[in-house]
């Protein structure tokens, strides 16, 4: 490992001797071909250096943002609503390990201090370039669609609100890290009606936006709780109202995820819009109500978490494997106005399986553990986790014979949708492996030394062992995240572009198309890239069956091709910014495991 005075020289070499035309200092391009041979030897060592993980990071995370983020339009142009919402939320928590980063290697700069200008540099342009990226999601918050997604699915409204709750643990972790400055100290967690003016003219200027993220993430929250539903199946979360009713895990898993990170990270929120207007006997008397005040650690949040994991667990949802399937139908359900509402059961299974279906739930377990200091929570998210990486052929990863055959998420030890080897994916199928990984980073961060107990209303210790043995277990997964790493830096191109196909064959940096590939099994419905299918299980009664409401796939989402061109990620959708997401949520999901190793 690098000592910091070496470390300092690193990133200040890197950070002061080139500029960009518009005079914008550039990181190191590990994507060239003389930087893909060294990182390609780098993530294939086992004890591989976190700095060099660190500089391809950043430089993905450029790449992202300089190729794909549009300053006037505060958005990614080219993603659709929700994809938007989590390539929001990779970049927040990219912004966490950059803090996390310059804590690490730099103590707080001090006026009076005659340090080395090299390391003054360095530290400077890490926090110049945290402002960066911090301006963009400030600038996403007016550029997201915001109407536009209230009237969606439940799922892409509870995006919001994870991504929003990521930027206020981004702000607060850099308050903290940076700056010194607590939650506690500023009243965010336990007191809001004492926060205002100290909280927003203490620490780091960012923490004046706390309060409008947090009022968009109770909005949004709000909205979509009205998709938890008792009458059909004993509980669950629907899909989309626009739809017959379905009840599947992505919905399921955000609402556990989100209800959770509201109790845990929702600092409260006084602000009364949107204002609701109501008559009371005279009808030229309007009588405007805004929204009532909003408090932090609500039980609440607390005891819809635990009610609706609750129900996931027991809803039959895993298959044989482990693996979250998609969701349940319920049998001869025809609509509420005739009164077919049929078993009122889940009853129809779709054995589909995602990868972002075994992901989500990883961090709504992290966050019922801190919550409530149940070691089950920890218990059933590792078995999950084990249970991926056997279901992406790890075992198989070095045996010739094995090797290619399809495992159920993967081949060879590395992370595939089904849709990546035939060039079929849409948009939502090209995020899917990121967002795995992000919430499989979230899961496996260290336990807390003390956690908030929503009965005592202060804070308790974690048991010491517990945290040890939590640590222990994501240790074990840290060469298969090292080795989806490696596949997924190997599928960028010239600009440094990730691919969406990991897994695809290669052979000395050349792409091996004469491999006898396993073609994946057809099991479920893969509505997330071909479209949601027109049939009466799926459909309302007077809703669109054709045309181009939902059809082949997601809005705005550009139909694929399978011609095998030479480099098979150039395929159907090609390279976007939704698989350039997906290379920076494994990235950093290495970092974070190589950095459990020193701390």
């Amino acid at each position: 490992m690098l000592s910091l005075f070496l470390l300092s020289l690193t990133i200040a070499a890197w950070a002061t001797p080139t500029q960009s035309p518009n005079g914008r200092f550039e990181p190191p391009q590990t994507h060239d071909l003389a930087g893909q041979a060294i990182l390609h030897d780098i993530l294939a060592e086992p004890h591989s250096n976190p700095t060099a993980i660190f500089f391809t990071l950043l430089d993905s995370i450029e790449v992202m943002q300089t190729h794909y983020f549009g300053i006037l339009e505060g958005t990614w142009p080219e993603a659709i609503d929700w994809t938007a919402e989590v390539i929001g939320t990779h970049l927040s928590a990219s912004l966490s390990l950059i803090s996390h980063f310059k804590a690490d290697h730099f103590k707080p700069m001090n006026k009076c201090d005659q340090k080395d200008k090299a390391q003054v540099g360095a530290d400077q342009h890490l926090e110049n370039l945290i402002n960066q990226y911090f301006t963009q999601i400030t600038s996403f918050y007016f550029g997201e669609n915001a109407f536009g997604l209230r009237m969606q699915a439940f799922d892409d409204m509870l995006w919001v609100v994870l991504g929003w709750l990521e930027s206020i643990k981004f702000i607060n972790l850099h308050s903290e890290l940076i700056f010194n400055i607590t939650k506690e100290e500023e009243g965010i967690d336990f007191a809001w009606e004492k926060k205002h003016e100290k909280a927003r003219t203490k620490g780091w200027y960012g923490r004046q936006f706390i309060p409008q993220f947090a009022h968009r993430a109770r909005i949004f929250y709000e909205l979509a709780s009205q998709g938890w539903d008792t009458s059909l199946c004993g509980g669950g979360m629907i899909w989309n109202p626009h739809l017959t009713p379905y009840k599947n895990a992505i919905t399921n898993q955000l609402f556990i995820a989100a209800s959770i990170g509201m109790y845990l990270h929702f600092p409260g929120d006084d602000n009364a819009a949107p204002f609701l207007s109501s008559n009371h006997g005279d009808r030229n008397c309007r009588i405007i109500q805004g929204l009532p005040p909003a408090k932090a650690h609500d039980t609440k949040y607390l005891r819809a978490a635990v009610e609706a994991y609750t129900w996931l667990r027991n809803s039959n949802m895993k298959n044989e494997h482990g693996l979250y399937v998609d969701g349940f139908h319920i049998k001869d359900w025809h609509g509420d106005r005739n009164g077919s509402r049929g078993t009122e059961k889940c009853d129809i299974r779709d054995e589909m399986v995602y990868t972002y279906n075994q992901g989500v739930i990883l961090s709504g377990l992290k966050g019922l553990f801190e919550a409530t200091g149940a070691h089950s929570y920890l218990g059933d998210g590792h078995e999950l986790i084990r249970n991926v990486i056997a279901a992406t052929g790890w075992h198989y990863r070095n045996s010739p014979e094995r090797r290619w055959e399809w495992a159920g998420l993967g081949r060879g030890g590395i992370m595939e949708e089904r849709c990546d080897s035939s060039g079929t994916c849409s948009q939502d199928g090209q995020t899917f492996k990121g967002i795995f990984f992000h919430h499989m980073t979230l899961f496996c961060s260290p336990l807390p030394k003390t956690r908030f107990h929503s009965s005592q209303k202060e804070m308790v210790p974690v048991e010491e062992d517990l945290a040890r043995l939590h640590g222990d277990n994501c240790h074990k997964y840290a060469a298969w995240i090292r080795h989806n790493a490696r596949a997924a830096c190997v599928t960028r191109d010239q600009h440094g572009k990730y691919g969406t196909w990991w897994g695809m064959p290669t052979r000395n940096g050349e792409t091996d198309e004469h491999v006898d590939l396993d073609v994946p099994s057809a099991e479920g419905t893969d509505y997330r890239n071909r479209g949601v299918p027109m049939d009466s299980l799926w459909r309302l009664q007077g809703y669109p069956t054709s045309d181009n409401w939902m059809t082949g796939s997601e809005p705005g989402t550009q139909a694929a091709t399978s011609n095998w061109d030479s480099d098979p990620n150039d395929r159907g959708r090609g390279r976007t910014v939704e698989t350039q997401s997906g290379g920076v949520a494994v990235l950093r999901a290495l970092w974070y495991s190589k950095r459990r190793e020193k701390f």
